[in-house]
């Protein structure tokens, strides 16, 4: 007996074949090779199709939009260069999602292609309070879940330093919750992420200092 491709033998009921899930394609377009470099290696083992240049002039020439779902943005994408790409690459591929990173740090960045394409179920809902330094959720259900703060430590040009610390992990009772941000994250230059089940959030604590970047982003810790 004949086996097709798929292992049948002739004669069989032809099984479906499941579709395999979609793998959202990323480029990450930034200047420091080295948090390029780490943000492709998370994205890819969250099962992201990622990758990664600092050739701004040639980026488009390398790859093709119209396979990209999101196009993030480094911050020192200098502020031209980032309105020409945006509108070359929505030209070929209007659904591309663009994200702007809040700093060069590989696991944050990561974190907010999750929150821009990633699963947001309505279990829960998640807002940082920059008054008490609190996240502040609300679930509808029992849930796992996870505050990570990350903050820069040097940013000197062009490979930029962070650390991070994981400031909650645990599961919690439907109801309303607050976690406050310990003393240690510090109000410069400091974010955190929150997952719920397979839902991410990420927010700004504090702002970049001046200079470090030329994304511009409103800083809670002076609201």
């Amino acid at each position: 007996m004949a086996l097709d491709p798929l292992g049948r033998h002739e004669g069989d009921h032809a099984m479906p074949v499941p579709t395999p899930p979609h793998r959202h394609r990323v480029l990450v377009i930034g200047r420091s090779t080295g948090v390029l470099a780490d943000t492709v290696a998370l994205l890819r083992g969250k099962g992201y199709t990622a990758d990664a240049t600092n050739d701004f002039d040639r980026a488009l020439d390398d790859f093709d939009p119209a396979t990209l779902d999101v196009v993030v943005f480094g911050g020192m994408v200098p502020p031209e260069t980032k309105q020409r790409l945006h509108e070359q690459v929505s030209a070929r591929n209007p659904d591309v999602v663009f994200v702007q990173g809040f700093a060069g740090i590989p696991g944050l960045i990561a974190a907010q292609v999750e929150v821009a394409v990633g699963p947001r179920g309505s279990d829960a809902d998640v807002e940082y309070e920059a008054a008490s330094r609190s996240i502040r959720l609300r679930l509808t259900r029992p849930g796992q879940v996870s505050v990570v703060a990350w903050w820069g430590t040097a940013f000197v040009p062009p490979e930029p330093v962070s650390t991070s610390m994981t400031v909650f992990d645990a599961e919690l009772p439907a109801g309303s919750h607050t976690v406050p941000l310990p003393d240690e994250v510090p109000a410069r230059a400091s974010f955190a992420t929150v997952t719920v089940g397979s839902s991410v959030w990420a927010f700004i604590v504090a702002a970049m200092p001046a200079g470090t970047t030329l994304a511009r982003f409103d800083d809670p810790a002076n609201s």
